[in-house]
């Protein structure tokens, strides 16, 4: 890790979250086993100002790049994973709307000025009949003008840190503009509720229960984006936050699986296993994924975070996250495998980081849609140089 340790910011911001590490863990197996979400790691991450990170100093936070937050939540992820990929949607969404400007200047500082308050904000655009929102599908929740005002009514499903989020940013259809908007939404409307219909076996602490909202009225300055379906989809180097979330559970499992190879010895053996050459060979696996999967993501944060490469990035996202999210479910395989039957136990934490990264393979963009876009690109790019 010291190797991908740029400067003294870095190095502090670690330091700060080091201090956490022993609690966080020691809250981890408590927060899977009851499926609750983690609220006292979120105050103490409150506390230290992580929430405002990726905030630009020029609204008050701490102005933090894409490969700052991917070094930060690699991190927190190896200490709890569902913390990190819950604050990490917040702090995605945050770089992504100050980066790109696209609300009105009232609206941000609003936003802003919540955000150095420790507001927490997440997008809410799942639903049930459409799925993740990369396959393009319209919403079901739609916005109607009455007297001025925006009447909002539906279902949205996966609000990640739904507990504890200050504001929804929700999409929904607008029949009479033929497009799909955004609405801020904040917690306390009324007629905006928390379904808490998280019941899964991955991922247990997140809180991504169900957003429902029932005649919620609001007016028209919270609607704040209207995007154009029509014109090209922009890179968000801030959706790093996912697999970096998935990196640092692979990280967790490796240091499991070389602690117990130097400690644990059969009394069939004279030495720990950890001399053993198929452990060998099985750890030495996992470092070469860890390397690998570690190096293209942040590569790739680095090359989004210079606008002059920026624009040469294309299908890099997804080829990020495909990677590093199956790079991430076979270290912790390996890990298992030689940690032996114990890592079924559920007093051990190996069985839960297994768990944990098959969620990683429903995050955007899926599997499937990255292995197209490169296909598609290759071809197209033949077409253009015939």
């Amino acid at each position: 890790m010291d190797l991908f340790i740029k400067n003294e910011t870095q190095k502090k911001w670690l330091e700060v979250l080091k201090e956490k590490e022993d609690t966080f863990k020691s809250r981890s197996a408590y927060i899977d086993e009851n499926s609750i979400f983690p609220v006292e790691n979120f105050q103490e991450l409150v506390e230290i100002g992580y929430p405002s990170i990726t905030l630009p100093k020029s609204y008050g936070g701490h102005g933090l790049k894409v490969y700052d937050m991917v070094l930060l939540q690699e991190t927190l992820a190896s200490y709890d994973a569902s913390t990190a990929l819950s604050i990490g949607w917040s702090l995605g969404t945050i770089g992504d709307l100050y980066e790109n400007k696209s609300w009105t200047d009232e609206n941000l500082e609003l936003l802003a000025n919540e955000i150095v308050n420790g507001a927490i904000i997440n997008r809410s655009v799942s639903e049930a009949q459409t799925g993740s929102p990369t396959r393009g599908g319209r919403p079901g929740t739609n916005a109607i003008k009455k007297n001025g005002n925006w009447i909002i009514n539906g279902r949205k499903t996966f609000t990640t840190a739904s507990p504890v989020l200050t504001y929804f940013l929700t999409s929904a259809w607008i029949e009479e503009k033929q497009k799909v908007g955004f609405f801020l939404l904040h917690k306390d409307l009324e007629g905006l509720s928390i379904d808490e219909t998280w019941n899964v076996i991955a991922m247990r602490g997140t809180g991504s229960h169900d957003l429902v909202l029932e005649n919620v009225e609001v007016d028209e300055t919270k609607l704040v984006e209207l995007p154009d379906r029509s014109s090209a989809k922009k890179f968000n180097g801030w959706m790093l936050h996912i697999p970096a979330t998935y990196l640092g559970v692979a990280q967790a499992a490796r240091d499991y699986a070389v602690y117990f190879a130097n400690r644990h010895q059969p009394n069939s053996l004279k030495t720990p296993i950890a001399e053993l050459p198929n452990v060998q060979q099985t750890l030495g696996e996992i470092e070469l994924e860890l390397t690998r999967a570690r190096h293209l993501i942040y590569s790739v944060a680095d090359a989004y975070d210079d606008e002059s490469r920026r624009q040469h990035l294309t299908n890099e996202l997804g080829v990020v996250k495909h990677t590093v999210t199956n790079s991430a479910i076979t270290i912790v395989d390996k890990a298992m495998r030689v940690v032996g039957a114990k890592s079924l136990q559920l007093s051990n934490p190996l069985q839960r980081y297994y768990r944990d990264v098959r969620a990683g393979l429903h995050n955007p963009p899926m599997d499937d849609m990255t292995i197209k876009m490169l296909a598609v690109a290759a071809l197209e790019a033949d077409k253009n140089n015939s």
